[in-house]
Order: C-alpha cells, then structure tokens, then sequence
C-alpha cells in the first residue's frame, strides 16, 4: 500500500516519525509534511505565494519533502505532483495533542487528512491525549494495524476517520469506541504583555473545556481511557435545516429598490 504521511506539528516532529517507522513495515511510505508547525490552521489553503519543496534527511537519510505551507497544501502538492500515482491511503499525525470536539474544526491534523479525502484518497488523522512527554509508540502501532484494516475494510467516500489514543499505556487502554464529534471546545484565555518597546501583545493561553456529554462521544472516550474513533465528512450541510428553511416566507422582493 503506498501512503502519504502529513501532520500539522512539521516534518520535525516526533510524532511524523514514529508514525513512518511504524507504517514503512509495511507499506511504501512518503511523507510530505510542513517544514515548520503549522498547529490549528485549519484548511487554509496557500494561493498569494509560491509553495517551496524541500528534501529532508534524517539521521543522514532521506526522510520526505518539507512544504512550506499547510497541511492542506502538503496534501494537494503531494498529489498532484510529488506522487506518480495517487496513494492508497493519507495519514495525517500523530498530532501531539488530542482534535475532538469543535476542535476538529480548527485542527490541521484533520484538515490535512479531509484534503485527502476531498481528492479521493481513503484518509484518517490521528492523535495522542497529551502535550507534555509524549510517547507515540502505541499510538504509531495501533495506526499501523487500523491502517490495514481500514485498506481492507474501506472507508466510504467523503469520510475521514478521526483517532484519538490516550496517552496511557496499553495495559491501561480500556478498548476502542466508534465515537460521534462532541461540542467540547477550546476556552479562549489571553494573557496580555508589554514587549521591550511598550507595545502590547497578547498569548492565547486557553484549554479545551470538557463538556459533560453522553458516552458515545470523542472527549468522553478519551476521558475513559478508550480509543476514540469518529467518521466526519466535509459536508457541513445541516439536513434537518433543510426542511425548516423550506418553510419560510423568503422572497426574492426587497421592496422598493429606489
């Protein structure tokens, strides 16, 4: 299977690493990746500048292509012209931190993995439950087998599978949940500071705000020690709004236009 690793943390970062030595077992692995983070970007894509790609190595070897740009832009590129045929599957992470909730709307672990998607490439992000000493290795292995799985199984068109793992050893890991997209989001907290010149300039330094919300639920799994796994979709067509809007008076006279 050949596979197309991005991330959102740059092609420097621990996770995208253990993530390739996992998956290259394997698989024909190519990573494509930012070449500095590129954290809660969303799908932001690049059109006011040129994307320069880059070769880098690791430990003396050729490890990817650095993009200057966003997840988003990685994806496209690597598609469009780094890959000779398109890949069987992308992979976006391991995201240092968890994308749940309304989150997932601001994270360029998932966007990157939804652009794959959008081109028609089976895709899914992942995520470790933590942002201080992180330890990717089971996160990388239980990717690598869903991965498999996901090849075997298919993920239907249009549909992104968001993984989030506790950062808990295996032992500790009470199972897998097919979860839904909570509200959980992130508290907007800013500190205010005076730089050497006078000027102020703020550090948003908010956290995610657990929501109390039913069990089948991503932030709720991961509360309870379980692997969470959501299918979302690039659709963000309320259906049921539909009807409701149907319903309304709306017309197209705006009265006297002088």
């Amino acid at each position: 299977m050949r596979v197309l690793l991005t991330n959102d943390d740059g092609i420097f970062s621990d996770g995208i690493f253990a993530l390739f030595e996992e998956i290259k077992k394997d698989n024909e692995v190519t990573v494509v990746a930012p070449e500095s983070e590129q954290s809660a970007v969303g799908h932001s894509i690049t059109i006011s500048s040129p994307l320069r790609v880059k070769k880098v190595k690791k430990n003396g070897n050729f490890f990817g292509y650095a993009v200057n740009g966003t997840p988003a832009d990685c994806v496209k590129i690597a598609i469009s012209e780094i890959f000779k045929k398109p890949p069987d599957m992308v992979i976006s992470g391991i995201n240092l931190g968890a994308n749940v909730g309304i989150n997932v709307i601001y994270s360029g672990t998932v966007s990157a993995a939804a652009e794959g998607t959008i081109l028609g490439i089976p895709s899914m992000a992942v995520s470790l439950n933590t942002l201080k000493d992180p330890d990717y290795s089971y996160a990388a292995k239980f990717t690598g087998i869903l991965s498999l799985l996901a090849k075997r199984e298919g993920i239907s068109a249009g549909t992104v599978l968001n993984v989030n793992v506790p950062a808990l050893p295996a032992a500790k890991i009470k199972g897998v949940m097919i979860t839904r997209q909570g509200i959980s989001q992130f508290a907007e907290k800013f500190e205010k500071r005076i730089d050497p010149w006078n000027n102020i300039y703020y550090w948003q330094a908010g956290k995610t705000v657990l929501i109390d919300e039913d069990i089948d639920v991503d932030s709720k799994a991961l509360a309870n020690n379980m692997i969470s796994i959501t299918p979302i979709h690039y659709d963000l067509t309320n259906q049921k709004e539909i009807e409701k809007l149907k319903n309304w008076e709306i017309s197209v006279n705006c009265g006297d236009a002088n």
